[in-house]
C-alpha cells in the first residue's frame, strides 16, 4: 500500500462532499482532513480552509485535474448568477 500525502487544501464544505464522491466513483484512493476543531468553532478553517485531501503520490495529477475542474466551473457559476 503507498503512504499517503497531503494532495490539496479545500476551500469549503460542499467542494470537500463533490470531491469525495467523485474520487469514491473513480476508485481512488484517498483520505479528507477537516481542519474543524470544535474548541474553536471553526475559526481554523476561516484561516486555512475547510480541510485537506490526502492521497497516494501515484494519484496526485488525478485529484489536482479534478479539483480545478470543479473550481473553475464553481467559479463559472457563480460569475453568471452575478450577471443575471
Amino acid at each position: 500500500m503507498e503512504e499517503f500525502v497531503k494532495i490539496a487544501v479545500l476551500e469549503n464544505g460542499f467542494e470537500a462532499q463533490v470531491l469525495e464522491s467523485i474520487l469514491a466513483e473513480r476508485g481512488v484512493p484517498h483520505f479528507m482532513r477537516s481542519y474543524h476543531d470544535t474548541a474553536y468553532d471553526g475559526l481554523y478553517q476561516a484561516l486555512k480552509g475547510w480541510g485537506h485531501v490526502s492521497a497516494p503520490p501515484s494519484h496526485r495529477e488525478e485529484i489536482i485535474e479534478i479539483l480545478y475542474d470543479l473550481r473553475k466551473e464553481a467559479e463559472r457559476t457563480e460569475s453568471s448568477a452575478i450577471t443575471e
